[in-house]
Order: C-alpha cells, then sequence, then structure tokens
C-alpha cells in the first residue's frame, strides 16, 4: 500500500499519506497512482494539474468553481502551507464548516478535496510550491470567492501579530460566506 488514510473530515476530505522510501541517497515516494488511490477512496479522473509559488504570508482563497466543479489532490512540493476547506454543499451534513490542514515538502502528505469545497492556504514559507491535480478543466467564467477572514466563519490561520499579510486585490472582494449563499452558484453547487 503506496497510501494511508491519516485523517477524514467533513464529510469528504481525506488526508493521505505516501510510503517513503529512505536511504543514504536520499528518498523517493509515489506521489500519484491511480489504481492505489482508487482503493483509499479517490476514484477519479484528473484532467489537469496546475502549480503555483508563493512566499510566506500569502493567502490564497478560499476559492471554487461551480461550473465543471472540480476536486482537487493537493500536495506541497516545496515549503509548508495551512489548507483551510470550507464544506460549501448545502445539502451536506457539514455545510459551512471548515477544516485546516499543515502540508509540508517534509511529510509529502496529499490533501483530497473533493468538489462542494472553498480550498484556501496560507504559506508559511518564501517559495512555498503548491501542486494540484484536478477533476475539471478551469472555467474563469464560473470562479468564485468567500473572504478567507469572514467573521462568521471565524477561521484560525494560525498567523502571528507581526505577520505582513499578502493577498490579492481580486480575493479582498470576495464574498461573505452569507452573501455567497444567496448566490446562484450555491444553488448550481447544491445539486
Amino acid at each position: 500500500m503506496s497510501f494511508e488514510i491519516i485523517d477524514k473530515k467533513l464529510n469528504g476530505l481525506i488526508l493521505l499519506q505516501p510510503r517513503i522510501f529512505e536511504d543514504n541517497r536520499g528518498s523517493f515516494f509515489e506521489a500519484f497512482r491511480k489504481d492505489l488511490l482508487t482503493e483509499v477512496g479517490v476514484d477519479e479522473n484528473f484532467v489537469q494539474d496546475n502549480q503555483s509559488t508563493s512566499q510566506k504570508n500569502v493567502i490564497r482563497g478560499l476559492h471554487f468553481q461551480w461550473n465543471r466543479p472540480l476536486g482537487k489532490l493537493i500536495s506541497v512540493v516545496r515549503g509548508e502551507a495551512l489548507f483551510v476547506e470550507l464544506d460549501i454543499r448545502k445539502n451536506s451534513p457539514t455545510f459551512g464548516q471548515h477544516s485546516t490542514f499543515l502540508l509540508d515538502d517534509k511529510n509529502h502528505n496529499l490533501l483530497w478535496v473533493p468538489f462542494g469545497f472553498a480550498n484556501g492556504f496560507c504559506s508559511k514559507e518564501d517559495n512555498t510550491v503548491v501542486n494540484y491535480k484536478c477533476t475539471a478543466y478551469w472555467n474563469p467564467k464560473c470562479e468564485a470567492g468567500i473572504l478567507w477572514d469572514d467573521k462568521e466563519l471565524n477561521i484560525d490561520w494560525q498567523l502571528n501579530n507581526e505577520d505582513k499579510l499578502i493577498i490579492s486585490e481580486k480575493d479582498k472582494l470576495n464574498y461573505t460566506f452569507e452573501e455567497w449563499q444567496g448566490r446562484e452558484e450555491a444553488i448550481l453547487l447544491s445539486k
């Protein structure tokens, strides 16, 4: 078995740990293997890989896509990042709840995020590289976001008072969770 389930949360999130082989040369692990992922409950057709590089204290998100909703298999190739996953499926028993996961280039864990979650992260080191295997193609006309610091959600991003955050202008204009619930895309995601 190359992947061990180390955590399951919020009606669909799965944290996986690959089997890592180490010796005096370094290490080796299978970062993706469809048949073994299927065995642990991730039976998806991935069609696109995305990769981002972020400086320390960059917050991205909370992002989602509603037309061709997509699932993501996330890993950190370099650095460390705190991921926040918010359940935005109105028909889910964990609707409106969020979980956090710390991924880094030491544990090489993978996070499966099925469609219906708003995804975001805060990079904890400079030059943090995140890889996303996606189950649908990016559709910029059908993407949106929820404010990372929405008071109703009360997300603990594990920040220090002296942390100078870097947030895109686009993400500063995301909806509050309450605003988003009345929008058409919220209804589409619930079907």
